[in-house]
């Protein structure tokens, strides 16, 4: 099998290094890439939003797959893209069309189809611009923290948690007044929940779905979850206060809900779909969609899954889903990202990076790196995320710091205290 992967971080590193391990594998192109995938794949320099140009790749290379690792290619429409050239049409793409991608594209839209689906979720409403005071005025009924979030993709930035009312309405100006562009014509106003927060993710043809190993992710720069947010500073899986109880209230009250609803409302979904949820007192409720995979949850989640990947891909492009098997790995998997000095402001990229031999139970899952004169170099804010697999959190832990110390690049910062909240409840 031939497959082209689109993406550049972490998450298509860790996808490529599970594809690797498939015995159905012929060829793996990763575009662009990074260093790390450059050493199991061949990068592709290649804009991944330029349809036609990646359409032209997989006619010249007889692609059979195109696995969709970043979010903005599948609400631009790829997907569609494909199905409506005659010459592509029988590329199978994991990642769903731009209908279906609208469940991570718009907040609103998915706010709105929980509540018709009855998921559960935070009560929230949204206004545009010309709504401004009512928006307001809404704000000034609810209690603290408030939580504002843009409409639509803003590469991470666009949810604003305020615990001051004037800072909040402050905020909501901003946004409206287009902070984000057309991303933030529509601001959602949600009430905020208190809780754990997780990550849980499914692989579906519509129809039947597939489990992968949830995780919990770390988001914020500091340590004690303090400071900026961040495109995630580390991950664990399992999640030990998501036992069985728990997964099936996940499984019967979100999933298998979202499944229907989508399928309901004529919307053909194929690909992953991430639920992003916190427990409150023991319940779930979703927080957000996400129409691909997470990063840095790919860089645990991938190293548990047992099963063979191209497997569940087959099974998507040929609509057998329901005949392929998950297996999990019953290892912890921990992952820590190593990120650039300044990060998430201002930072410096052109870092030369070393990187030691790491031991057997370690991988070096690269995110913003590239080789420059036969030299690995840093050239994002994230840079490399090291995933240990241990017999628990504290063993995994363990690993992924001791490795760590392998890894040298100039004003390099990791926290130190990743899925420690989670050691005694393991």
């Amino acid at each position: 099998m031939k497959l082209l992967l689109l993406g550049s971080g972490a998450r298509e590193h860790a996808l490529a290094w599970k594809i690797c391990k498939s015995s159905q594998l012929e060829k793996l192109y990763v575009a662009p890439g990074n260093a790390g995938t450059s050493e199991i794949a061949e990068n592709i320099a290649m804009d991944i939003n330029d349809f036609k140009a990646v359409g032209d790749f997989c006619v010249q290379h007889q692609i059979e797959v195109v696995v969709v690792g970043p979010e903005q290619p599948l609400v631009d429409g790829i997907h569609d893209y494909f199905e409506e050239t005659k010459k592509l049409n029988h590329i199978a793409i994991i990642g769903p069309k731009k209908e279906g991608a609208i469940i991570e594209g718009s907040k609103d839209f998915s706010k709105a189809f929980m509540k018709r689906h009855r998921i559960p979720t935070a009560k929230s409403k949204s206004f545009k611009k010309h709504q401004i005071q009512e928006a307001i005025d809404y704000l000034e009924q609810k209690e603290g923290p408030y939580v504002l979030k843009a409409d639509g993709l803003a590469a991470g930035k666009g949810v604003i948690i305020e615990e001051d009312l004037n800072r909040a309405k402050k905020s909501l100006k901003k946004l409206l007044s287009g902070q984000f562009g057309s991303s933030s014509e529509i601001v959602v106003i949600e009430d905020f929940l208190s809780g754990v927060e997780l990550s849980v993710f499914i692989i579906t043809d519509g129809v039947n779905y597939k489990i992968l190993p949830e995780a919990k992710d770390y988001k914020r720069i500091g340590e004690g979850d303090t400071g900026l947010n961040t495109g995630g500073m580390g991950a664990i899986s399992p999640v030990p206060f998501a036992n069985r109880e728990f997964m099936d209230k996940v499984e019967n009250q979100v999933i298998i809900p979202t499944v229907k609803g989508l399928k309901k409302e004529g919307i053909d979904y194929s690909g992953f779909i991430f639920f992003g949820l916190i427990a409150v007192k023991g319940d779930p409720y979703v927080i957000e969609y996400n129409c691909r995979l997470g990063d840095p949850e790919t860089e645990v989640i991938m190293p548990r899954l047992k099963s063979d990947i191209l497997e569940l891909f087959d099974g998507i492009a040929t609509d057998t889903l329901s005949e392929r098997d998950v297996e999990i790995d019953l290892r912890t998997t921990t992952a820590v990202m190593m990120v650039s000095g300044g990060y998430p402001e201002e930072y410096e990229k052109n870092k030369e990076i070393t990187i030691g031999e790491l031991d057997d139970k370690s991988v070096a899952f690269h995110a913003g790196t590239v080789i420059r004169n036969n030299k690995i170099v840093s050239n994002g804010g994230r840079v490399i995320a090291v995933t240990s697999y241990g017999k628990n959190i504290e063993t995994a832990l363990k690993k992924t710091y001791s490795n760590i110390e392998k890894i040298q690049f100039d004003k390099q910062y990791y926290r130190k205290d990743i899925g420690r909240d989670m050691v005694k409840k393991s």
